[in-house]
């Protein structure tokens, strides 16, 4: 009997699971539409930034957003734990590493592999607006 519970709950979870799994893969083969004039966008709890979600979550997994820096925004140096994808649509998307500084402005492409310890910022007067793709797990590690 208690081997019979232990595997009708074992079956069950992988059903859930499995069925979690199929809803993600349909929906990710859904046509996606949003206009980033019309995105709905939650700040930031650290401020200074706000994010629209597009597909997937960016507190769990694999995720596109639309992102927006505030004029003069700074996020100090960081690294994240996975690679992000940026192409700016509006304003500039300020960026430093080791290798120099560069202004990331409407219609340039930036990626930032996952660990790369890098600065990132807001223009003065414009801040940014962004799309950005992440490989996982949206998360920003202060450098030491």
């Amino acid at each position: 009997m208690k081997k019979s519970l232990i595997l009708l709950g074992l079956v069950t979870l992988i059903v859930v699971a499995m069925s979690g799994v199929l809803q993600a893969q349909k929906d990710m083969k859904s046509v996606i539409y949003v206009s980033s004039a019309t995105a709905t966008f939650k700040k930031s709890p650290t401020g200074g930034v706000s994010m629209a979600s597009l597909w997937g979550d960016p507190d769990t997994g694999a995720h596109a957003t639309f992102t927006k820096f505030e004029p003069g925004y700074d996020a100090g140096m960081h690294s994240h734990t996975n690679d992000v994808w940026i192409a700016v649509i509006k304003g500039a998307y300020l960026y430093k590493d080791d290798a120099g500084e560069k202004r990331v402005g409407p219609g340039d492409f930036l990626r930032v592999p996952g660990g790369h310890k890098h600065w990132s910022g807001g223009d003065k007067t414009e801040g940014a607006l962004f799309y950005e793709e992440g490989s996982g797990k949206f998360d920003i590690i202060p450098a030491k």
